[in-house]
């Protein structure tokens, strides 16, 4: 049996913030062979990328240390090779792909200067000429469209998929024998994730080279490895072929991790066989009956109405920046939810979903069409017209570390809205209703007295529900809440939000690009492409028998546990 390329062996890594010794990588081992892609999956915090770090060396020298283990990468010891000659393995040898890009990439140089600088570091022989003439080839191979043109562009002006295309495309130019793939498709829309995979495994059968491939999506585990490896706490608790970890896995952890998958956690049965109308759809269900009538709920029975809504913003040019054209970001969309409904808006990035979802709060201003709740027309009221209402329809936030505010307490977060729309007797009883949603929340009292830093990514997104349901809303938009959650930690976000439905009879507008979530989740689905309803109906028989050739796209492309 040949020599695996990469042999990481007993590998410790320890940080060491202050006085204390965090054991980030404790014990762990694993191989993987030329050609073969290997695996590693898990939590957040579970030592994933602080092992993939530790492999190429590149963790602060005063913050880590590796006490024990080895890391043999064609039979020599990384942990024993002098910096000098690390710089030469770096970018040449082995190759790594960052989960930002955007963070990942110089805002200040274009991608060809970033892309040839790698080229030229480790072929300093390469003339400018040469290094251009590879840049470009790398960018063709990675299928950047108008490569030549896209070589002097810059990271801001490309899009998400794009940027990760360049990322591939830099680690890949001086053709690396080991590439390191740190979540490179956790913010992509799920037809660039597809595309971006599917480029990875043709680059790699062409180019021979091996990948150590860490995330924590099983349906893409399932289409890229050949060997899985699974890390909870620092420790490596599973390792097998893909297959037989999927279909048997042996530790229970692997096994509570697979039973979060969504795909897993079953289908939510609607509370009442209600059903979208509007102009445009594509996919409906005449047997079906039309929304309940009566409860006050306004025209034919919907909480929300929109008819013929229009988000349209200006392309403003020249001297005196006349309006040119304009981006239409919602164009002639008309819509009805019915009360108690979660409703799974899905398409890609820039499709318009999140535009639509802050125009039905007034968020964003219309441009034309009409936006009625309860039968009450919102299109046009000046804001203290619209401040009696806002209670009603709430936001929770793609990112809760951005729109919580860092400098206030839990407390102050909560109880601030409830004062501004004269709710509760005094401060006290203020304090009550925000610790009862914290329960709703499964999050204890004495989180009140702590700010958002303290708290886990899926604290903080329990938090932002918090806070939009704090005021007893009838309607809320949920953007994206779950996108950047771990498994398990998204699997209770779900659950919860399927509680506080049954419990507040909620009405829930779910934006969001996972198609899994979608299925579990809601009981309507309406699909979204270039700023148009393209198709829309109950979430089984969109997701099972799309109609529409986006959808068939959309659904085509998610990755599936099964193998």
């Amino acid at each position: 049996m040949s020599q695996p390329l990469l042999e990481v062996r007993n590998l410790h890594t320890y940080l060491h913030p202050g006085k204390d010794v965090v054991k980030a990588v404790d014990d762990v081992s694993f191989s993987i062979p030329r050609g073969e892609t290997f695996c590693l999956v898990g939590e957040s915090g579970s030592g994933k990328s602080i092992s993939a770090l530790s492999v190429i060396r590149l963790l602060p020298h005063g913050l880590a240390s590796h006490p024990q283990g080895e890391i043999l990468f064609n039979g020599q010891d990384l942990l024993k090779v002098q910096e000098s000659a690390l710089r030469n393995i770096r970018g040449s040898q082995i190759a790594m792909i960052f989960q930002e890009p955007m963070t990942s990439l110089n805002p200040v140089f274009t991608i060809g200067e970033q892309i040839t600088e790698a080229l030229q570091l480790h072929h300093p022989e390469m003339s400018d000429a040469d290094a251009e003439g590879r840049a470009i080839l790398a960018l063709e191979q990675v299928q950047m469209p108008r490569a030549k043109e896209r070589f002097r562009d810059y990271p801001h002006q490309l899009s998400g998929g794009q940027r990760q295309r360049v990322m591939i495309a830099m680690a890949l130019a001086c053709e690396p024998e080991l590439l390191i793939a740190d979540e490179p498709t956790t913010a992509l829309d799920v037809t660039v994730q597809a595309e971006i995979l599917r480029l990875m495994r043709k680059l790699q059968d062409e180019t021979g080279m091996s990948t150590l491939f860490i995330t924590h999506d099983f349906g893409v585990v399932a289409q890229m490895a050949q060997q899985v490896g699974v890390m909870q706490r620092g420790k490596l608790v599973e390792v097998g072929l893909t297959r037989q970890v999927l279909r048997n896995p042996q530790h229970a952890y692997t096994r509570q991790l697979l039973a979060a998958v969504p795909e897993n956690l079953g289908r939510n049965p609607s509370p009442q066989p209600l059903s979208l109308k509007g102009r445009g759809a594509k996919t409906e269900d005449s047997s079906l009956p039309s929304p309940l009538e009566g409860e006050g709920l306004g025209v034919r029975g919907s909480l929300l109405q929109i008819r013929n809504l229009n988000v349209w913003f200006p392309i403003r040019k020249g001297i005196f920046r006349h309006t040119v054209d304009h981006v239409r970001a919602v164009d002639d969309v008309s819509l009805e939810i019915p009360k108690g409904q979660i409703v799974a808006l899905v398409g890609e990035s820039g499709c318009g979903k999140t535009t639509l979802g802050r125009a039905v709060l007034q968020l964003e201003k219309p441009t034309s069409g009409s936006i009625q709740l309860h039968g009450q027309e919102l299109t046009g009221l000046s804001a203290p017209e619209l401040r009696p209402l806002r209670p009603k329809m709430q936001i929770a936030f793609q990112d809760p570390q951005s729109s919580l505010n860092p400098r206030l307490l839990v407390e102050t977060t909560l109880t601030e809205p409830l004062k501004a729309h004269g709710m509760g007797a005094d401060h006290e009883e203020r304090i009550e209703r925000a610790a009862q949603i914290l329960a709703d929340m499964q999050l204890p009292r004495d989180a009140l007295w702590r700010y958002p830093h303290e708290f886990s990514g899926g604290q903080r997104q329990r938090i932002g529900l918090a806070r939009a349901l704090v005021l007893n809303p009838e309607f809320i938009v949920c953007d994206e809440i779950t996108s950047a959650l771990d498994v398990s930690v998204q699997a209770e976000i779900l659950q919860l939000l399927l509680k506080i439905r049954a419990e507040h009879n909620l009405t829930l507008l779910f934006i969001t690009h996972n198609i899994g979530v979608v299925e579990y989740l809601s009981d309507q689905t309406v699909v979204m492409y270039k700023g148009k309803i393209v198709e829309r109906g109950a979430t089984a028989q969109v997701c099972g028998n799309p109609q529409d050739a986006y959808t068939q796209k959309l659904l085509a492309a998610v990755p599936r546990l099964m193998v």
